[in-house]
This record gives C-alpha cells, sequence and structure tokens, in this order.
C-alpha cells in the first residue's frame, strides 16, 4: 500500500477488502520505526494496542458487519489531548505520565468514525508556541529538511504527515497550530469555526478549535465530517451545515469575491515568497472564475491583541501542573502574567474581544466573500530559533514567532474557518502556503475554493525527501 496515500482511499480500500486494517497499521508502525528516529514527530507509542486494535477492524470487516466512514484508517493524537489509557503530559516535565481516566470528545468522535489511535505527536510545551520543541520530548523536525522545523504547535501530527507515518493526523488550532504546521510540511491544514467540533472546554476564551492535518482537501473535508456534530451538552455549538462537508469537494462555489491581503496585521514585513505564495493562489482563482482584489480588512486592535495573549497566559496558569517549576522560562513568564493580571481585567479583555469581533466578521459577505492571505509572514525558520527566542526573551518581541501568526491568530480571535494550502516551495524547497479565510461557520465554501485550487496545484502528488535523504 501506498504510505503517502489518501486517509479516505484507505478506508474505502479497507472497505473494499483490498487492503486489511492489519497490512495498514504494519505498513505505518514500520515506517515509524524506520523514519521516526530522525524526525520526532510520534513521542509516545501503543503498537500492541494498534495491532489488536487492528486484527479486531479486519475481522468485522470479514463479517461483513456495518463499518464506519474511516473504519480501519491509523491516525496518531496530538499529546495535547486526553486518550483514556494513554499519558497526556501535554509535552511538559511538569505534567506526570499517569493515564488519563477518559478520552476527550473529539478522541471519541475518531473513534466513532473508525479509526484506528496510533501513538501520540509532539506539540510545544502546553501548546502556546510556534515550533513543537520541548524538554519532555525533544525537537521534532522538519520531514523536508531536517534542520528546519515543521512549525507548531501541531508540529508532530504535520511531520508525520509529511512522512507518511500516517494518512493523516488529528491537530488543534488556538492560533494558528494546525495552518503554521501545514504550512510548513507541504500540507492541507483547516482550521474549523468556533464550536465545530465539540470540546469539554474552548480554551484561550473560546478560540480553541479541534481538527486535522491532512494531504488533500477531500480528507479534510470527509473528518471534519466525522469529528463536528451538535453538543448537546455544550453551552452552544455550530450550526448544522446543509449537507456533508465531503460533498462539497468538486460543488462549483460560485463566483466569489476574494479580497487579498499581504500586509501582516501586526505590521511586521512578509519574506517576498510568502507573498509569492498568495499571488500564485489568487492567479488560480482568477483563473477558476473568480474576482481577486486587494483588500485592506478592519481587524483587531493592538489592545485586543496584548489582550488574547495575557487570556493564553490565564488560561496556562489554569493548567493543573504536578510539578510547576519544571516549566520552561517561557511557560513560568505566562503564568507570571497571569497573576498580575486580576479578574476584572480578564473580563474587560473578553468582552474587547467580542464586541471587535462584531466588526470584523461583518465584512465577510459585504466588503468581500473570502479573505486571502500568506499562510506566514517568515518562511518556516530553523529548529531552535523560536524556542532560543522564547525562553531567552519571554517578554520581548520574539519576532520570529509573532511573524509565523501574523495572518492566523485573528481567525482564532474571531472563530472563522481557515484554510492553509501548500502551494509554493522557496528557494530551500521548503513548502510554503497560502491562508483562505471565511465567513463564521463557512467552511462548506472554502472547502470547495480550496477544491478548485487542488485541482490545479496538485499538491498532494509532491512528497517529503526518501527515509534515507531525510535521515542523511
Amino acid at each position: 500500500m501506498d504510505p503517502f496515500g489518501s486517509a479516505t482511499a484507505l478506508a474505502a480500500a479497507i472497505r473494499n477488502r483490498e487492503i486489511s486494517p492489519v497490512e495498514a497499521a504494519n505498513t505505518y508502525l514500520e515506517r515509524i520505526d524506520r523514519i521516526n528516529p530522525g524526525i520526532n514527530a510520534i513521542v509516545w507509542r501503543n503498537d500492541d494496542e494498534v495491532r489488536a486494535a487492528a486484527r479486531e477492524a479486519e475481522r468485522a470487516v470479514v463479517a461483513g458487519e456495518p463499518l464506519s466512514p474511516f473504519h480501519g484508517v491509523p491516525i496518531p493524537i496530538k499529546d495535547l489531548s486526553d486518550v483514556a489509557g494513554q499519558p497526556n503530559t501535554h509535552s511538559s516535565l511538569a505534567i506526570s505520565d499517569t493515564p488519563r481516566a477518559e478520552s476527550s470528545l473529539v478522541v471519541q468522535k475518531l473513534q466513532a468514525a473508525g479509526f484506528l489511535l496510533m501513538g501520540r505527536t509532539n506539540s510545544p510545551e502546553l501548546g502556546p508556541l510556534t515550533v513543537s520543541e520541548n524538554r519532555r520530548h525533544g525537537t521534532t523536525r522538519n520531514p523536508w529538511n531536517t534542520d528546519y522545523t515543521p512549525g507548531g504547535s501541531s508540529g508532530g501530527a504535520a511531520a508525520a504527515v509529511a512522512a507518511g507515518l500516517a494518512p493523516i493526523a488529528h491537530a488543534s488550532d488556538g492560533g494558528g497550530s494546525i495552518r503554521v504546521p501545514s504550512s510548513a510540511c507541504g500540507l492541507v491544514g483547516l482550521k474549523p469555526s468556533r464550536a465545530r467540533v465539540p470540546q469539554e472546554v474552548f480554551a484561550w476564551e473560546h478560540s480553541t478549535v479541534e481538527g486535522a492535518i491532512a494531504r488533500s482537501v477531500a480528507d479534510s473535508a470527509a473528518i471534519l465530517d466525522a469529528m463536528s456534530g451538535t453538543d448537546p451538552h455544550a453551552w452552544y455549538s455550530a450550526p448544522v451545515p446543509e449537507r456533508p462537508f465531503a460533498s462539497e469537494v468538486g460543488a462549483n462555489p460560485g463566483r466569489l469575491r476574494i479580497g487579498m491581503l499581504l500586509e501582516a496585521p501586526t505590521g511586521l514585513p512578509v519574506d517576498p515568497d510568502c507573498v509569492e505564495a498568495a499571488r500564485k493562489l489568487a492567479h488560480v482563482l482568477e483563473g477558476a472564475g473568480h474576482h481577486v482584489f486587494d483588500a485592506a480588512p478592519l481587524l483587531f486592535s493592538r489592545e485586543a491583541i496584548d489582550a488574547f495573549q495575557v487570556i493564553i497566559s490565564a488560561s496556562v496558569w489554569a493548567t493543573g501542573f504536578d510539578d510547576v517549576s519544571q516549566v520552561d522560562p517561557y511557560i513560568a513568564y505566562r503564568i507570571k502574567q497571569a497573576e498580575g493580571f486580576h479578574s476584572g481585567l480578564y473580563a474587560r479583555a473578553a468582552a474587547q474581544l467580542q464586541l471587535e469581533s462584531r466588526r470584523i466578521v461583518a465584512q465577510w459577505g459585504r466588503d468581500f466573500d473570502v479573505l486571502l492571505t500568506p499562510t506566514m509572514a517568515t518562511t518556516t525558520p530553523p529548529v531552535g530559533v523560536v524556542l532560543e527566542e522564547a525562553n531567552n526573551n519571554p517578554g520581548g518581541a520574539r519576532e520570529t514567532e509573532i511573524r509565523m501568526i501574523s495572518f492566523t491568530s485573528f481567525c482564532n480571535m474571531s472563530g472563522q474557518p481557515a484554510i492553509s494550502l501548500p502551494v509554493h516551495a522557496d528557494n530551500r524547497g521548503l513548502p510554503v502556503g497560502a491562508q483562505l479565510v471565511g465567513a463564521p461557520f463557512g467552511e462548506a465554501q472554502l472547502i470547495a475554493l480550496a477544491a478548485q485550487a487542488e485541482d490545479h496545484f496538485r499538491w498532494q502528488d509532491r512528497l517529503a525527501p526518501a527515509p534515507a535523504e531525510v535521515l542523511s
């Protein structure tokens, strides 16, 4: 079987008895044995459980039992989400490896869809960093060039898919954590709308979302169908889509008005390759009949952005640490920052985000239908740079990290869906993505638009170097 094939194609092959779940599991586990030491994407393994689950999945196929959409397809879980019986250290030395008693809602959704849970992927400590490097599990490297980061916080997930260690990977996004690593690793990263995928807690003042990193738009749409749904126990849920998201692949989105933003909302410089990625995507979408024009949208104020950072720090403070003395300096800084931010200031910051969001999201459908931007303002940095900046000067500018999320974080603050598409490569051969941002709950339109671009770019056919090259 092709380890770089799509998750939906693998699921179909399993249903049609062309590939067995055992063959699929063994293929990926053997590649993890061989390739993972050079990139460190998978940081915890459960091989015996995976093989046992694969045998049970094979038995169900042979017995002709009803099969879920992704029956027998392996998927790794990011090391920020709970799986019953597995540790969840949040990639931190400050949290023990005691197995968790219950699985997160998104994990339950993935299991109900038939996925086989295969290991855990690396992230930064507790999540708030744009690289997947920590003292608990070490450094995750980019399969395209191991001197460079795969991004974060879902960097382990992206590296696993890019290296062919999994057909698709669970991920999450609080400020760009699906889209940044997707851009760095040449993959498709769909950040769903707020509350599209059920969560026990919508952290970072309702800015975090669960999702996946995939090779194709079809896989991104199909797994969103599997993960999403109304949660009767939540404060609120996203509106039910008119039809399955998978049916939007190949659908006609109509002639859309696409505003293009090339200047970073943070005011920081944008690398030429990042601009070129956005322009390439714009050219293809114009060729598909859409109207693309320069835009200067209203986005969040400097005060709101600063408030959001302290809101993240408050969530870090609320983590259940076993030994808080073990955290890295940049996490310790966030904890101290939260302790100086009283509840009245938090309430004011949360209100400011809500009020500014109303004016921001009103532009979609009024001034343009979709916003097109570079995914990042910088090309992918070498390993070590971002973590060193964070630890050496936690309260400073940390310019590399901010440039990585200059175009992504506002979507989390406003709750809007966005997708990163791998449309370009720099002179180092590293992928560079462009981003499409939709109206609230507008995933269907983004999927249809992204599928049009995929027909032109065929990015799923471009693979990271062979394992021997990766490890050399």
